[in-house]
């Protein structure tokens, strides 16, 4: 019976990455895509409430005391966030990086801007707050270049 050899080593041999694990070329688009449509959403939300701000609307605390204006003011304050959010967000669909840049200022400045709108309705300020923070982690955590597989 012939001898065999057995050879043994320390070095390790690394499976094949296939669609799944760790940061492939491409993985970070869908995160991408859902904080743009995260922010869409946003900015609608923030469309709505400026335009029922401006009109004196009775779903917000009456008699609230503001830092800086009053409820007519940050209605259009949050009506001009939304309109922006929302050109933003088709800028990140196309997939370009400065619009990628301009959403995540955007949503740092809404997350500010919200904190101010606070005593005309907490929670739901509250609520978008949280809502803006999820959507600039996707943005920032995800959407390099390398991760988009883009050269």
């Amino acid at each position: 019976m012939p001898e065999q050899e057995v050879i043994m080593t320390s070095a390790t041999i690394k499976p094949a990455r296939s669609g799944g694990g760790g940061y492939a070329a491409g993985r970070g688009f869908g995160m991408v895509i859902f904080a743009a449509v995260l922010l869409a959403v946003i900015g609608f939300f923030n469309l709505l409430d400026g335009i029922a701000a401006i009109a004196n609307s009775h779903i917000f605390i009456g008699n609230a005391h503001y830092v800086v204006g009053d409820l007519r003011a940050w209605g259009w304050v949050m009506t001009i966030f939304g309109a922006v959010q929302l050109l933003a967000v088709f800028g990140v669909w196309t997939g370009n990086q400065l619009a990628r840049w301009f959403a995540v200022a955007v949503v740092g400045l809404n997350a500010i801007g919200q904190m101010f709108f606070i005593p005309a309705y907490p929670f739901w300020s509250l609520l978008i707050i949280a809502a803006d923070v999820v959507a600039l982690w996707g943005l920032c955590a995800y959407g390099s270049r390398e991760n988009l597989g883009v050269a």
